[in-house]
């Protein structure tokens, strides 16, 4: 059976350490730009929670969890033993320091593209792994089949886009404060650049990424410029490449990636002040059959919104976080 391990990046952007250090390396411009380095970027309100308990509740057969913190601890242990007493998938907190290891001039970073660029160096980690940040949960029971293939080709949840049509749109992003837009559609293409794809890149779905670590060391073994290059920008920067993209494209041309729509099994929700915004995506969540779901920048909900979703959630995992 294949050993699949689950990597999730967490940070809480409330400690008093973690904000000093972003005052210290930041600035009152990027600080202005939601893209790049906005506080909601960072905060945290036990979605990691939501995450690992998906997990434990929907795919018991992960064989490890490691979460990647910046010298922090979710405090998870006691919360998974209590309510997974019999099936607790084990977990170890792993710190930038450790991934960064050979590149301490690098941090502290702020940056999730750094971090994506060096999870693949987890001591241990498996050959097979599924990154998720920590806004993203199962809603589901999933499989191994669900993010690997039998013969073990990558499965990527995204659609093909157009290079040319999406660099047109791009030119009327406004440049903010002297600073290029910074846009996932752009690091995005960014990877698919250096895949070699001249006229389309895939536009991946905001959820669950099933990746190779094998790709990841043979091609930063070859090309270790372009690591330092990735991970050289404490803030997120229009400069990076997706590394997901990198490896998705060129496993594809080499028939080792399988392409899946996400539309049946995905759901995004965001909080917007649109008149009933909200209530139109809860109706649409309690009617969701998929099996993944992000729920991103959910501390700008109100309370009332946050404690209706933290309850649905609760139902579907047969939980409670109290």
């Amino acid at each position: 059976m294949m050993k699949i391990d689950a990597v999730i990046t967490w940070v809480d952007g409330n400690d008093t350490e973690h904000r000093r250090k972003r005052a210290e390396y930041g600035s009152d411009s990027l600080f202005k730009i939601k893209d790049i380095a906005s506080s909601t970027r960072y905060a945290s309100v036990g979605e990691i929670f939501w995450c690992v308990a998906s997990l434990n509740r929907f795919a018991p057969w992960i064989h490890k969890i490691y979460i990647v913190t910046d010298n922090q601890d979710p405090g998870l242990d006691e919360f998974i033993k209590s309510r997974f007493p019999d099936s607790c998938i084990p977990m170890e907190i792993v710190d930038h320091k450790v991934i960064f290891r050979g590149y301490e001039d690098y941090l502290p970073t702020f940056n999730s593209i750094s971090l994506e660029t060096m999870t693949w160096r987890i001591p241990g980690l498996s050959d097979h792994f599924i990154e998720f940040n920590d806004d993203l949960i199962l809603t589901a029971p999933v499989q191994p089949q669900d993010f690997f293939t039998q013969d073990g080709k990558v499965i990527c949840y995204a659609r093909k886009s157009s290079m040319h049509l999406t660099r047109l749109t791009r030119l009327f992003k406004p440049v903010k404060f002297g600073i290029k837009p910074v846009t996932t559609k752009g690091s995005h293409m960014n990877g698919a650049r250096l895949a070699g794809s001249r006229f389309w890149f895939l536009r991946l779905a905001h959820c669950q990424k099933a990746l190779r670590r094998d790709f990841y060391q043979e091609y930063f073994s070859e090309h270790p410029e372009e690591l330092v290059r990735n991970i050289s920008h404490r803030f997120r920067s229009a400069e990076q490449f997706t590394p997901q993209e990198l490896q998705y494209i060129t496993l594809y041309d080499r028939r080792e990636c399988e392409l899946r729509s996400p539309r049946k099994d995905f759901f995004y929700f965001i909080p917007k002040s649109k008149r009933g915004y909200f209530e139109g995506k809860m109706k649409k969540l309690e009617h969701f059959s998929g099996k993944f779901a992000c729920f991103n920048n959910v501390d700008l909900a109100t309370a009332e919104q946050l404690k209706r979703l933290i309850s649905w959630i609760e139902r579907l995992l047969g939980v409670s976080f109290d």
